[in-house]
């Protein structure tokens, strides 16, 4: 599979994973898969672009609670992104931070089932490339 339909089936996947997250968490809702999508693009990118700045920003916390605040930062990250994507509903910050933990678990699946280990991929498959 090439990096161009691994990347649009992660960003599939990744869209399921956030339409699966209301009928885990009661008070989250998506409206359409066509908002989970766009989340789950704009998730991407500010966990690309923004993210590691913020968490450099906020590093001596980070420190001080041994990493624990990186959550409170996804979680925030998650509510700032539903804020802005009409069709995505987080009602508060619990919310939005039990969504993001579960997004991320989902997601760190998706990405483990796609990863590109080809060694792997043969060992599992009972053929071992020597």
């Amino acid at each position: 599979m090439g990096p161009q339909l691994r990347l649009a089936l992660r960003f599939l996947l990744d869209a399921v994973a956030l339409m699966l997250l209301p009928e885990i968490i009661g008070d989250l809702r998506v409206d359409s898969y066509a908002a989970a999508l766009v989340t789950a693009l704009l998730l991407a990118l500010i966990n690309a672009l923004i993210r590691p700045i913020l968490i450099f920003i906020t590093l001596p916390i980070t420190l001080l609670t041994l990493g624990l605040f990186t959550l409170v930062i996804n979680a925030l990250l998650f509510w700032g992104v539903a804020g802005l994507v009409g069709g995505i509903h987080v009602p508060d910050f619990w919310t939005a931070f039990w969504a993001a933990l579960l997004y991320s678990l989902l997601t760190w699946l998706v990405n483990i089932a796609l990863s590109d280990d080809e060694p792997r991929a043969h060992i599992v498959a009972g053929r071992r490339r020597d």
